[in-house]
């Protein structure tokens, strides 16, 4: 029996990983492919890119934190009325956040995306 031994070397792709952010705004367009298509990328790329399993579960925390931000101020508006508020929050973070991170990607920062919840 031989063993063969497989190296795989990771390559960088920065151009990917900012396309990976920026696909979190098709949610705006298309309603659900901010969770989507940032998590088909990640999952196929994961381990071929270098950075992208950060970068990944980074947006994917935060689209995941953006829907369950927005399923719970829906009661919130019912019953504080402070629920518009958390959905213009929610809106704005969703927008701003990565565009930001699309740029800190683009320079081999790493992401910074505050106020999420690290489910993955």
């Amino acid at each position: 029996m031989e063993v063969i031994n497989q190296t795989t070397t990771m390559r960088t792709d920065r151009h990917l990983l900012t396309a990976m952010h920026l696909t979190q705004l098709s949610s705006y367009f298309i309603g659900f492919g901010g969770l989507i298509i940032p998590l088909i990328i990640w999952l196929s790329t994961k381990n071929t890119v270098q950075d992208m399993d950060e970068h990944g579960r980074n947006a994917v925390n935060l689209q995941l934190s953006l829907i369950l931000y927005i399923i719970l101020s829906i009661p919130a508006i019912l019953l504080l009325g402070l629920g518009i508020l958390t959905l213009i929050g929610a809106a704005i973070l969703g927008f701003v956040l990565p565009i930001v991170n699309a740029v800190r990607a683009s320079n081999g920062e790493s992401p910074s995306y505050f106020l999420t919840i690290p489910f993955i």
